[in-house]
């Protein structure tokens, strides 16, 4: 119930009025039945915006620091997440990607909208990063077709580290749905995985005309923040022989 009231009482009119989204392919989107929507991850305004414009319900795959944060404020937001139907997925350990395909197709099985970002990640530079191939993995397993999603604007909009977002002209384009039944049973080729990720994030590509950058964008930003560090620390002096 409080999904709803967040959509159409609560947040939803809320971003409309400040992002005032332009919605391009929202037929693509199967008036019943389930379905994956991939999408790029620019924001954490991403969230909302999509749920605030379908009119089918969609459940996220939320990453658990959003609902293990500390104090009053964390316990504010575990709260509004798990209201509005957002499932968290731990994704440190080995086990991780594991776990966030087992929610999935729990969500899927229910004939509902699930919502992934197959890069894993925010893009903390507005480039779009090869994806995860636990979209794949569901997407055979449950048999249903994945429409990829494109949000363009938003990382100007609410850019990684900013809080109250900027008033900016934002487009949410949808795409064909992408059919994958001709690999039905092959969920555990990795060639197979590979590919029909990487057909995704084409399509995925195509809709937003971002850079496309082909490493994992924890992988880049982990790189950064240790070059970061490195050029933080106090330049010590040699000793002289």
């Amino acid at each position: 119930m409080f999904y709803y009231v967040l959509k159409y009482v609560l947040l939803g009119p809320l971003l409309r009025l400040v992002f005032r989204p332009r919605i391009e392919g929202l037929e693509h989107i199967p008036p019943s039945g389930p379905a994956i929507v991939a999408g790029n991850h620019l924001s954490f305004s991403d969230h909302f915006l999509m749920p605030a414009i379908l009119k089918r319900r969609i459940t996220f795959l939320a990453k658990a620091e959003y609902f293990t944060g500390p104090g009053i404020k964390g316990r504010l937001t575990a709260a509004f997440f798990r209201s509005a139907g957002q499932i968290p997925v731990d994704r440190s350990g080995k086990e991780a990607g594991q776990a966030a395909i087992r929610e999935g197709l729990g969500v899927l099985r229910k004939n509902e909208l699930l919502g992934i970002y197959p890069e894993g990640t925010r893009s903390h530079d507005g480039r779009l990063y090869k994806g995860k191939v636990g979209v794949a993995v569901m997407a055979l397993r449950a048999q249903v077709p994945v429409i990829p999603c494109a949000m363009i604007g938003t990382f100007e909009a609410q850019p990684p580290g900013k809080v109250i977002p900027n008033i900016h002209p934002v487009v949410i384009r949808f795409g064909k749905p992408l059919d994958f039944s001709r690999y039905a049973g092959m969920e555990n080729e990795k060639a197979v995985l590979r590919a029909i990720t990487d057909e995704i994030m084409y399509a995925i590509l195509t809709l937003s005309e971002q850079e496309y950058v082909d490493r994992y964008a924890a992988v880049v930003k982990a790189e950064e923040a240790a070059e970061s560090a490195a050029k933080a620390r106090p330049f010590r002096r040699m000793p002289l022989s």
